[in-house]
């Protein structure tokens, strides 16, 4: 096997912060006077807490749920959104040596049921009318269920001022200082339940030390300059969990955009130097960009495509003079009014989640957004490898190398990705076989993906090994690639490729609707909705056209012969996306299965 040694370290770094709760004290001693540790928006204005709120309300929680003779090893269950509560309980309920479960608050009624069963919560913190009545009537069939709190009073639970204020009358921080000082490294702080793209949830483990040692490993990645991040993707993502937690120990600022759709205006008030993001995000507005220029007059047009088309041309490292002026060049006149036009003055954007397009990639780190990617999973901590600073850190198109403390290999029949370090998690909670199909006795965790090492240690992923298929004409079909090439149609807002036992490759497309229906009435089409689009023989053969535009680029047995478009966006309502975006293949092939079986009839 071919490996990469990167300080591979049994147990945890040496450091000065060792449990998570540990940032509080770091914060307070480093960045006294913070007063935006915490923010968000409620009713039109920005509400801070400071580094000492805080640790004030940190403190309360802790004592409200000794009060509540809560335990060590007792989980305590967040449903919630992005907010500064989410932080409060989280930090209170490991000060007591509790495991937080962080649920999505967008998963099925029937996940719910088995998770909060699974992990026996104590407690659920809910947070919503319209998700606490989705699971109020499934919690009686929780035995270990003792309560729930919302973080409002809604009129029929105990609700989150009510917790603060039985803490800060029973507080007892001699007490709560004795409770923390017993809770090692490697006690478990939370239960993270994998998104499931296929079989039921699982529950990984994590030590405080597997999350500390990624912070500790990454630091770096935001700059000196970097103060302000602004937060988006959910805090129940071990992703985006772990960058809050870097956030807290760099003494940045955290702001919570409301929602999804008001990104562009939160970024706009808030001006932040780092988000993390997933790939469809840089992509909507790298499409939203592309679009603009089509409604300029011709002159404007050709200077406007002229530097986009060069932002895709852009490397880190490698540069031309002539390139370097003709950026130059390009800033001035276009890449200026896009960054104002975006917001913000960035230092970094992180990307994870799934694979970005080498020229997306290129695009925003040509335009002043230098975009780091990353990767890992869940039972990783979650990151195996990221971009960083250092000479040849960054290289577009690769998820860059190992972190500090962590090695990988390849396994050379199938080249799946092996890594082993102070990332992998304990195990799969009350899973024990599992967790030994996924971690080999000597510590090798088996990501599950393929991948290539070059030269200067950058790591690329190739797909997935479960996803890899074969057709009845014995060829091996990595769907990940071909979707992956597919997805630079602006045509194209998802697509899965099938074939499995098939004489070839077929796909089920969701196209881009807003494109789709601005394409359609340039063209003079005639449409009331997205269904009457999809079936329109123009449309048809537009797609096809766009198809076969790809599959120049593959080889004969991976080309896409078939494909039918589909009038549905692809989300995490309806079952079929991930919180990070990416694909639930079961679950797609279960829901388009008539429509499969016409394309291969």
């Amino acid at each position: 096997m071919s490996s990469i040694n990167c300080n591979y370290i049994v147990k945890t770094l040496y450091m000065e912060v060792k449990r998570i709760f540990d940032l509080l004290d770091h914060y307070t001693e480093n960045y006294p006077n913070q007063e935006v540790a915490l923010s968000c928006k409620r009713e039109g204005k920005w509400i801070n807490y400071s580094i000492k709120d805080y640790v004030e309300k940190a403190n309360y929680v802790s004592s409200a749920l000794l009060k509540l003779g809560v335990k060590k090893e007792d989980k305590i269950a967040i449903i919630s959104s992005n907010r500064p509560e989410y932080n409060i309980l989280d930090m209170g309920i490991m000060q007591i040596g509790a495991i937080t479960v962080p649920i999505y608050p967008t998963i099925s009624e029937s996940d719910y049921n088995y998770i909060l069963n699974h992990a026996e919560v104590k407690y659920v913190f809910s947070e919503g009318e319209e998700l606490l009545r989705k699971i109020e009537h499934i919690l009686p069939t929780v035995p270990s269920l003792k309560g729930i709190y919302t973080f409002v009073d809604r009129g029929r639970h105990h609700y989150l001022s009510q917790l603060l204020e039985m803490g800060k009358e029973n507080l007892d921080l001699k007490k709560l200082e004795e409770i923390k000082s017993s809770i090692t490294p490697e006690d478990t702080c939370c239960i993270i339940y994998t998104s499931g793209t296929t079989g039921q949830p699982k529950g990984v483990m994590h030590a405080h030390s597997n999350i500390i040692n990624q912070v500790l490993a990454v630091q770096h990645v935001p700059s000196e300059t970097c103060y302000r991040a602004l937060s988006f993707l959910p805090m129940c993502h071990a992703y985006e969990k772990m960058l809050i937690y870097l956030y807290q120990y760099r003494g940045i600022s955290i702001y919570y955009a409301e929602n999804m759709g008001t990104i562009v205006d939160n970024i706009k008030e808030v001006d932040p130097n780092i988000m993390t993001c997933v790939p469809r995000l840089l992509e909507k507005i790298y499409d939203k960009l592309y679009a603009s220029g089509k409604k300029l007059p011709y002159a404007q047009k050709v200077i406007y495509y002229w530097a986009l088309n060069l932002a895709l041309q852009y490397k880190i490292d490698g540069r031309s003079a002539s390139y370097n002026a003709k950026l130059k060049l390009a800033d001035k006149l276009i890449y200026k009014k896009w960054r104002e036009a975006i917001g913000g003055t960035w230092d970094v954007v992180v990307s994870g989640g799934s694979a970005i397009r080498p020229e997306i990639a290129s695009f925003f780190s040509a335009i002043g957004m230098p975009v780091f990617e990353g990767y890992g999973l869940t039972e990783t901590s979650p990151v195996i490898c990221v971009h960083d600073r250092s000479e040849k850190g960054r290289k577009i198109g690769t998820v860059g190398r190992p972190i500090k403390g962590v090695e990988v290999k390849l396994v050379p029949e199938t080249n799946e990705l092996l890594c082993r370090g102070h990332n992998v998690m304990k195990g799969y909670y009350k899973a024990p076989d599992l967790t030994a199909e996924a971690i080999e006795a000597d510590g090798w965790f088996h990501t599950g993906d393929t991948a290539t090492i070059d030269e200067n240690g950058h790591i690329t992923i190739t797909g997935r090994i479960k996803s890899i298929f074969k057709t009845s004409m014995g060829k091996y079909i990595n769907p990940f690639l071909i979707e992956e090439k597919m997805a630079q149609s602006p045509f194209i807002d998802n697509i899965m490729v099938v074939g499995e036992n098939q004489k070839f490759a077929a796909a089920i497309i969701s196209p881009n609707a807003q494109y789709l229906k601005s394409w359609a009435q340039i063209h003079k089409i005639e449409f009331k909705t997205l269904e009457d689009l999809v079936k329109n023989p123009e449309v048809i053969a537009r797609l096809r056209k766009e198809v076969n535009k790809y599959n120049v680029e593959l080889g004969d047995y991976e080309k896409i012969k078939k494909f039918d478009i589909v009038p549905d966006e692809w989300s995490q309502k309806n079952g079929l996306l991930t919180p990070t975006l990416k694909v639930k293949r079961n679950k797609a092939i279960e829901f388009y299965k008539e429509n499969i079986d016409k394309l291969f009839a």
